[in-house]
């Protein structure tokens, strides 16, 4: 297994570095991690970095219309969807891929909490401060960055939704 890469020789997407750069630009040194397995789903990300399900952060991108609302929730929950019609005040569903790359600048599995090429409505399941860090998409399949939940709620509502 000569040709193996270790996590650490990885060398970030373009993607992945866009995402760096905001946070940076956001004044937090959190670091994306480019790794070998991938974390396009909750369970394959906790699998990767050995943590608990819950600790994963799920980028869904729905719509209202033709505005997108993205909504960061602990792995281990599900939107109820109903509760979140009742925040917006408008009827949902969730967007397709087309619509959440046009929105958010990524594609599904790889949806980070930053870096959009304009600002979209946030809301942050308030399950995710539970734990002292949690783990989001950087950018792609492969990519993540831990922080503090509490970075995610300067991003947005922190509710009930799950």
């Amino acid at each position: 297994m000569a040709n193996q890469k270790t996590e650490s020789q990885i060398i970030l997407t373009a993607k992945s570095i866009h995402v760096q750069q905001t946070l940076l630009s956001l004044g937090v040194d959190f670091q994306v991690r480019q790794l070998n397995e991938s974390t396009r789903t909750a369970k394959e990300a906790a699998d990767a970095l050995g943590c608990n399900l819950g600790q994963i952060v799920k980028s869904l991108v729905f719509r209202a219309g033709e505005t997108p609302i993205l909504v960061l929730v602990s792995g281990s929950n599900r939107v109820h969807e109903n509760l979140l019609e009742d925040l917006i005040g408008h009827p949902i569903k969730r967007a397709q891929a087309d619509f959440v790359r046009q929105y958010t600048g990524y594609s599904i599995g790889g949806v980070a909490p930053v870096g959009h090429p304009n600002p979209l409505p946030t809301f942050v399941d308030e399950d995710l401060l539970r734990y002292e860090e949690v783990w989001a998409a950087a950018g792609g399949p492969f990519a993540v960055f831990g922080c503090p939940p509490t970075f995610l709620a300067t991003l947005g509502t922190v509710t009930t939704i799950c």
